[in-house]
C-alpha cells in the first residue's frame, strides 16, 4: 500500500487519526493528567508542531481523546483553531503531536495553546509563527547538552523568562543514556541533588528510552522553556549513545547490549514520540532530519545531522602508533585523519545544504545560519607548559583528583605534537570540513555556524585550507553537563586553547554553563553568551560572559567585535 505523508502520520499517531482506523479503538473514560507539560516545534508561517503527553489513570483502558486549542490570548477568549478527535495512543507512549497543516494562523504572530482531555486541561504554551516578508529582527536562544543528574536546569528557567524570544535552537544531547551508579557520568552532582536517572541503568530498549525522555520532561524548568517558545531541534550522540557514528557508538557493546541498529531504531522512535519535531516524510530515513526555516526576508536557519547518516567512525589517540625509533608516528596518524573518505554529512545532505544556502542568498536574505552539532573550528590541543613555569604546572597537576591526573598528564604530552583537541568534532574529519567550506563558497555565502556538544562557549573564525575565512562560529556551553574545565581544577584551559589557536579561536570559556542569545537584524548579528551562576542550587543569577557582534557588509561578514 502506498502511503502519502498524511496517511503515514496518521498511522504513526501524529495527529487526528480516526479516519485511518478501520474499527474504532477503545477510548479512556477515566481521569487523565498532563504531567510532562506542552511543547511546540518546527514552526512555519502558519503552523507548528504541537506536542503533549497524556498520563492515563489506566494505560490499558485504550486511547485518550483530546483536543488542541490555539488562541490569540492567554485566557483563550479568542480561540482561532480547535482541533478535536486527537488520540493519545499506547503504541506512541500516549504522546500526541499535531500539525495544523499550514492553516489558521498568521505569519509572525504569537499564539497561546493548550490541550483538553475530558476534565483535564494542560498547561498553556506560547508559540510564534515564522514571519513573512519584511522582518526587522529575529531572537533565538541556542542550547545544548542537558544532563539530568549533572545539575539543575537553571538556564532553561532563564530562557523561559526572556521578554523576547522567537525560537529555541537545540543542538542535541537532549537526554543522556548513562545509568545511576555512583561512578556514572554526572552522578557526583546527581547524588547531591537527588537527581537520579530513570531507569537507573544505561538505556538500551524502547521502554528505557521512553522512560528517560519522560523523566527529563518532568523537570519544571525544561517544561517552562518548552512552554515559552517553539524548539527547533536536532539530536547529537547521547540521544542514542556516546560518540555515535553511522554504524555504532563508543558506548555500545554488541556482546552485552545487542544489535546497534535495533538500539538506534528504539532511540529514534522514542525521540520522535517525545519531541516536538515533524515526522520524517514517507520514504525518508528517520535519521535524515536536515531541514530549513526561513525567518521572513532576514535569515535562513539550516539544521544538519552529523551523527547517524554519514559519519565515519571516530579516530582515537589510542590509534597513535610508535615509530621504529620509539616516537609517536604522527605522520601515519595524520594520514588517517586526513583521509578524504572520512565524512560527517554525506553527499546528499551536502547537496541539500548547498542548495538551501544558495536559495536563501538568491532570495536576498542577509543571514544564513547553520545549526550543527559539534565544534567546526581548527582547535589544536593546548600548550599548558608554554603558559606557565614547570613548577606551576606540577603544582596544578598535583592538585587534581588521582583518577584525572594521569589523563591530563598524558594530554599535555600528546598536545605538544600539535594534534587536535577533540577528534569527535570536525577536527577529526578535516577533508569533510573542507567540503563543507566549499559548499559555503558554492552557495556564495559566509554563514554563522552554531555548535553544541563541547560543554563550552566558543567564538571562532573559520578558515579553509587556503586561509580564506569561510564563516564565523558561536558555540554554546551546556545547560548542565560537566564542562572540561570542571575536571582540571585551576588549569586555564580556555585561555590555553585561545593561545594555541589564535587564528580561529577568538574566545573560549571552558567552565560556564548557559546558553547563547543570538539576535539578528538587518545590519548585524549579536551573540550574547549567557551563563548562570550555579547549577547546584536556587536562586541563581544570570550574567553575560561575553558579547560579540559581526556586521553584515556588502561583501560578506565583517570582523568579529568583542563588546
Amino acid at each position: 500500500m502506498k502511503l502519502d505523508r498524511r496517511s503515514l502520520l496518521g498511522l504513526l499517531g501524529a495527529g487526528a487519526t480516526t479516519a485511518c482506523a478501520t474499527t474504532p479503538a477503545a477510548t479512556q473514560a477515566g481521569p487523565v493528567a498532563f504531567l510532562h507539560g506542552v511543547a511546540s516545534g518546527d514552526p512555519d508561517t502558519r503552523s507548528a508542531i504541537f506536542w503533549t503527553r497524556v498520563t492515563p489513570a489506566d494505560p490499558a483502558a485504550g486511547d485518550v481523546v483530546l483536543a488542541l486549542e490555539v488562541a490569540r490570548d492567554a485566557d483563550f477568549g479568542d480561540i482561532v483553531r480547535r482541533s478535536t478527535g486527537l488520540r493519545a495512543r499506547a503504541e506512541r507512549d500516549f504522546t500526541v503531536k499535531h500539525d495544523l497543516d499550514g492553516q489558521g494562523l498568521e505569519p509572525g504572530s504569537e499564539y497561546f495553546y493548550r490541550f483538553v482531555a475530558a476534565e483535564a486541561i494542560s498547561p498553556v504554551g506560547r508559540v510564534r509563527t515564522l514571519p513573512e516578508g519584511a522582518t526587522p529582527d529575529v531572537v533565538m536562544a541556542v542550547v545544548s547538552c542537558q544532563l539530568y543528574p549533572g545539575g539543575l536546569f537553571n538556564a532553561y528557567d532563564a530562557i523561559a523568562g526572556l521578554e523576547r524570544l522567537d525560537a529555541v535552537v537545540h543542538l542535541g544531547d537532549y537526554i543522556y543514556e548513562y545509568g545511576a551508579e555512583a561512578d556514572d557520568y554526572g552522578m557526583v552532582a546527581g547524588q547531591q541533588l537527588g537527581r537520579t536517572p530513570q531507569p537507573p541503568h544505561e538505556i538500551v530498549s524502547l521502554s528505557d528510552y521512553r522512560t528517560r525522555h519522560a523523566q527529563y520532561k518532568t523537570d519544571p524548568d525544561l517544561q517552562a522553556a518548552h512552554a515559552r517558545a517553539a524548539f527547533i531541534c536536532v539530536w547529537d550522540d547521547h540521544e542514542v549513545a556516546n560518540d555515535t557514528w553511522s554504524a555504532g557508538a563508543e558506548n555500545h557493546q554488541p556482546a552485552t547490549e545487542g544489535d546497534f541498529a535495533a538500539r538506534k531504531a528504539a532511540a529514534l522512535r522514542a525521540y520522535y514520540e517525545w519531541m516536538p519535531i515533524r515526522e520524517p516524510k514517507a520514504g525518508a530515513m528517520k535519521q535524515a532530519i536536515n531541514r530549513a526555516f526561513d525567518f521572513g526576508d532576514l535569515a535562513t536557519l539550516a539544521m544538519v545531522e552529523t551523527r547517524l547518516t554519514a559519519r565515519a567512525e571516530q579516530l582515537s589517540y589510542a590509534d597513535l602508533t610508535m615509530t621504529a625509533e620509539g616516537t609517536p608516528d604522527v605522520a601515519a596518524f595524520e594520514a588517517r585523519r586526513q583521509d578524504p573518505s572520512r565524512d560527517l554529512l554525506g553527499d546528499d545532505q551536502r547537496r541539500w545544504l548547498t542548495d538551501t544556502l544558495a536559495r536563501s542568498r538568491a532570495a536576498g536574505r542577509p543571514w544564513q545560519v547553520l545549526g550543527n552539532q559539534v565544534v567546526t573550528a581548527r582547535v589544536k590541543g593546548p600548550q599548558i607548559d608554554q603558559m606557565m613555569p614547570p613548577e606551576q604546572v606540577a603544582g596544578l597537576l598535583a592538585g587534581l583528583p588521582a583518577d584525572i591526573r594521569p589523563q591530563v598528564e598524558a594530554s599535555i604530552q600528546l598536545f605538544k605534537l600539535g594534534l587536535p583537541f577533540n577528534l569527535d568534532s570536525w577536527d577529526g574529519y578535516p577533508a569533510a570540513r573542507e567540503r563543507l567550506y566549499a559548499a559555503f563558497q558554492a552557495a556564495g555565502v559566509e554563514p554563522i555556524v552554531l555548535a553544541g556538544d563541547s560543554h563550552a562557549f566558543w567564538v571562532n573564525e573559520l578558515h579553509d585550507d587556503a586561509g580564506r575565512r569561510a564563516a564565523v562560529e558561536f558555540g554554546t556551553s551546556s545547560i548542565s553537563s560537566p564542562s572540561p574545565a570542571d575536571a582540571v581544577g585551576g588549569l586555564p584551559l580556555g585561555l590555553a586553547l585561545m593561545a594555541a589557536n589564535p587564528q580561529e579561536v577568538k574566545f573560549c570559556d571552558q567552565s560556564s554553563k548557559g546558553f547563547i542569545l543570538l539576535t539578528l537584524d538587518r545590519d548585524q548579528a549579536t551573540a550574547d553568551l549567557r551563563a548562570v551562576s550555579t547549577i547546584m542550587a536556587k536562586p541563581y543569577e544570570t550574567r553575560t560572559v561575553k558579547r560579540y557582534r559581526v556586521a553584515r557588509t556588502a561583501t560578506g561578514l565583517g570582523p568579529l567585535i568583542d563588546g
